[in-house]
């Protein structure tokens, strides 16, 4: 089930460890740091969604499915199939967003931003699921909005340009 979800027409607004899963013509709104923004989207459906992950492994915790990469993509993908009525996988491309290197830390391998992403496209690729763009790493967040009527994903840093991957 959907940790944020929608019956399309609107905005959705995904918190952290969240996701959303809607038809078009739904924009998904979330604020990316360290966090990893995993767009999913089936353009012959025009569905999307957006998993906003904290973390990069659950180690078996499924109390919270939308925060770890490694439950919330299986879950949002469930969410697709649901919504759909049939298995979504052979049609979902990816993009993926955020990442970033928020925290300094004297702790070597401590970069929650570079694990998530590494996580991330670990899970995306042995699911078969191609990844069309990646905008990660950096030290500034990111405003993610994914238009589901197009599968547009715009981006906006705080000082800088916005743009559209």
């Amino acid at each position: 089930m959907a940790e944020a979800g929608g019956a399309g027409s609107g905005e959705l607004f995904v918190t952290m460890g969240k996701w959303a899963v809607a038809p078009a013509p739904t924009l998904i709104r979330t604020l990316l740091g360290s966090c990893v923004g995993v767009v999913l989207y089936d353009r012959l459906a025009k569905m999307g969604g957006v998993a906003h992950i904290v973390l990069p492994d659950s180690r078996g915790d499924t109390s919270l499915p939308g925060k770890y990469a490694d439950t919330a993509i299986p879950a949002m993908i469930a969410d697709f199939d649901r919504q759909l009525g049939r298995k979504s996988l052979p049609r979902l491309v990816a993009k993926i967003v955020g990442g970033a290197s928020m925290f300094q830390t004297s702790t070597p391998g401590m970069n929650i931003g570079k694990q998530n992403h590494e996580a991330v496209e670990r899970i995306l690729g042995s699911l078969g699921i191609p990844i069309l763009a990646r905008e990660l790493g950096g030290e500034a967040g990111r405003r993610l909005t994914l238009d589901t009527s197009s599968g547009t994903v715009s981006i906006r840093i705080p000082g800088g340009t916005d743009h559209e991957i």
